[in-house]
């Protein structure tokens, strides 16, 4: 297969669709843009009014002094400290979307502690508890409601953290603890690291890259430690601790006669009602009405994951196969919230059927239906949503529709509580016999 642009059948099969369709893709976009030099290096300096600087790494050993100068921003800044700038920037983003992300569920996990957000229960006391002594919340014998409400404002709290440590960091082996605190990279707060971070960034702050890549570490930590985890944490407490469970993967999970929904994004918290919703009599019965034996949902990169590990709801594709999953005409709607969805679907869209719904309003794009998910009103939101979905089915009737037959069974679902079981039982649960036999 040399020279191919995949290795997956489905996404050659659906590639040459689209080139027949006249629809352009990530492919054929990256196959065509030739990647700017100076920003290859990370050495392009955007950072103040003063620029666009291009100050290319050094191209030998040896370099004069002369030749250095001749390798400085008009602030004077060197290759090696806009690269580390710049790479700082990246890190920062990411954090503030993993962090997000977490706020949001954290919000919404309070929320369903007090009994404010319909859709949502307290699904795994077991993990509830353990997360609760990992933050030093008291648990004796309290309500677990109490205690959920605890633990959420807890959660809450790490992100306007200002100083000491975030409450997970002591989670981590103490050899490795050890280290961070040597270096002084152990996050304080998760907003305060990503606006340190961004500071230090601008012109004229941190121009020592050693400094900054420190900092950018720093910051990671704060992701990894911090949103992220507690991210993690309260959605296998709400939606319940994965288990193994059965799967397929890729495009030949659609299915021609049923209305077809992806869930594309990362946020979990719509997917989940939406397993709910279209499981509703009433919404199977409208769906019929128009024409169609069922509603299959699937799903696309990790809110694909959390409803596949926990429900079984099949994944459509990685985030390579987003526009070909429209491609093959199937796709009633693509549902999609932050993270990791192109622009180009919408355009895409337009040459099919589909319709491509944004639900946050931290990301919304351009010819695409916007339905807001509320958290108060999710059960309500998620049926709408699948009956613009099924209103668009007949739209499909009688256009060429194509789904590659590839699709591959899997088990996942193998959650670090579970393998602890697997490995040791309910008394001795532990990795032990792998640490061993590794």
């Amino acid at each position: 297969m040399a020279g191919e642009k995949s290795v997956d059948r489905a996404t050659l099969e659906m590639l040459a669709k689209a080139k027949a369709d006249g629809v352009s893709t990530v492919f054929d976009r990256a196959e065509e843009m030739r990647p700017c030099p100076i920003g290859a290096e990370g050495s392009c300096c955007k950072n103040c009014a003063m620029g666009p600087c291009r100050v290319p790494a050094p191209k030998k050993k040896g370099e004069t002094e002369a030749d250095r100068a001749k390798r400085l921003g008009v602030c004077g800044a060197t290759a090696e400290t806009i690269s580390a700038r710049n790479f700082a920037r990246m890190v920062a983003a990411g954090t503030s979307a993993h962090s997000d992300h977490a706020r949001g569920v954290a919000e919404s996990f309070l929320g369903a502690a007090k009994g404010e957000v319909p859709g949502f229960e307290i699904k795994d006391e077991q993990k509830l508890y353990q997360v609760a002594l990992d933050l030093g919340v008291e648990i004796g014998d309290r309500p677990v409601k109490q205690i959920a409400i605890e633990v959420g404002e807890k959660c809450l709290a790490e992100f306007g953290r200002q100083n000491g440590e975030l409450l997970f960091i002591k989670r981590a082996p103490l050899k490795r603890q050890e280290i961070w605190r040597k270096l002084g990279i152990v996050p304080r707060g998760i907003d305060r690291e990503v606006v340190e971070l961004m500071h230090r960034t601008h012109m004229g702050v941190d121009q020592e890259y050693r400094s900054l890549i420190l900092s950018s570490a720093r910051c990671s930590l704060a992701d990894g430690w911090g949103g992220s985890m507690i991210s993690t944490e309260l959605q296998d407490i709400l939606f319940g601790n994965p288990q193994p469970i059965s799967g397929e993967i890729n495009l030949g999970v659609l299915k021609e006669n049923e209305v077809n929904l992806i869930m594309h994004g990362h946020e979990p918290l719509l997917p989940e009602l939406l397993v709910v919703a279209s499981q509703d009599p009433e919404i199977q019965a409208y769906a019929k009405s128009k024409g169609a034996q069922g509603i299959n949902l699937a799903g696309m990169c990790c809110s694909a994951n959390e409803v596949l590990m926990r429900h079984g709801i099949p994944v459509a594709g990685n985030f390579l196969q987003q526009e070909l999953a429209i491609v093959t005409g199937a796709v009633d709607a693509m549902v999609v919230d932050v993270q990791c969805e192109m622009q180009s679907l919408a355009d895409v869209a337009k040459c099919y059927h589909t319709k491509v719904i944004t639900t946050n309003p931290r990301a919304k794009m351009q010819g695409a239906t916007h339905i807001e998910f509320e958290e108060h009103h999710g059960p309500d939101v998620a049926k709408k949503i699948l009956r613009e979905a099924i209103d668009n089915f007949p739209k499909r009737q009688g256009k060429p529709v194509q789904i590659p037959s590839e699709k591959h069974p899997m088990v996942v679902g193998f959650s670090h509580e579970t393998i602890n079981y697997l490995l040791g039982g309910l008394f001795r649960a532990s990795y032990n016999p792998l640490n061993d036999n590794i």
